[in-house]
């Protein structure tokens, strides 16, 4: 099944109203704003104007933002829980000829949003596929952090749950890059508990509302970050934590490991406790399980 074409007047060298000329038909992944309505690129709304049809994560959300420029557009949702249906039928769509325009609530599309699996199936399907780049909630984070820009690594959402949010940290842990993550409000506590734990003083920065009235970035060592908010409780809004490399480290210890091991064994098995300490020491993970064997004995 294809998507309705839609027609629009043009005049005679093929461009709309606003001299945009038609595009041609293809997948278009188009970056929307992360809060200021105002930051979406004049490119972005020549190809809302022009599309066919515009698959976007929430219909409702989507629609807010055509309402806002004066945009009336085929629209069709296309989150996790469908994306794979979708994903045929732009497929079609575009096969058919027709411009599909693809945008997530906020910022680029695939970049923890939905979107992978559509690219995925519009390049194996042979078909043309672009995007016209815009608001991003990660490089502007990183920008405003005051951390080193190059090389820095997006972990996309940390785990909710504590076992696997601190082993996913610890394999992080010796990455010697600027570490960008994004973080729900109501697990910011936690995750900054963690990773003051896992990764030490680091400098760091706490992002939140960005472009919006509230915008706030907090910098300051990681474990200066997990006691304010552990003292003022869960922000409001969006937010990236922004988290500089790993400095010189001097070798570890027996007693170091042995600590660390008997803090992880508290909370988890000894396979994964010797995996997050192995990866926050950089010693293999053969030598560290057989400590962690060795004082899980003495323990028991």
């Amino acid at each position: 099944m294809t998507l309705p074409r839609r027609t629009m007047p043009t005049t005679a060298d093929g461009s709309d109203a606003t001299g945009a000329s038609k595009p041609a038909p293809g997948l278009y992944l188009v970056a929307t704003p992360i809060g200021n309505a105002r930051d979406i690129t004049l490119r972005a709304l020549d190809v809302l104007r022009l599309a066919d049809a515009i698959a976007c994560e929430d219909t409702r959300v989507t629609r807010t933002l055509l309402t806002l420029y004066g945009i009336s557009a085929t629209v069709m949702a296309c989150h996790d829980h469908n994306e794979a249906t979708a994903a045929a039928r732009i497929v079609a769509g575009i096969a058919a000829g027709q411009v599909i325009a693809m945008v997530s609530d906020a910022g680029m599309p695939a970049i923890s949003d939905p979107g992978r699996r559509v690219v995925r199936a519009v390049v194996d399907a042979g078909l043309f596929i672009t995007a016209i780049p815009g608001p991003s909630a990660v490089l502007t984070a990183l920008t405003l952090s005051g951390l080193p820009a190059e090389p820095f690594l997006f972990g996309g959402f940390l785990p909710g749950r504590t076992a696997e949010r601190r082993q996913t940290i610890a394999g992080f842990a010796s990455v010697p890059a600027t570490l960008v993550f994004f973080e729900a409000p109501h697990r910011l506590m936690e995750s900054l508990a963690d990773l003051a734990d896992l990764l030490g003083p680091r400098s760091a920065a706490v992002a939140r509302e960005l472009t919006k009235r509230f915008e706030e970035v907090r910098r300051a060592p990681l474990d200066e970050l997990a006691r304010h908010y552990a003292g003022t409780g869960a922000p409001r809004g969006e937010i990236v934590l922004v988290i500089a490399p790993p400095g010189p480290k001097p070798a570890a210890s027996t007693a170091d490991i042995d600590e660390a091991l008997r803090t992880a064994l508290a909370g988890t098995g000894v396979r994964e406790a010797a995996a997050e300490v192995a990866a926050r020491f950089g010693r293999p993970r053969r030598e560290v399980y057989a400590r962690a064997l060795a004082l899980k004995r003495m323990l028991d």
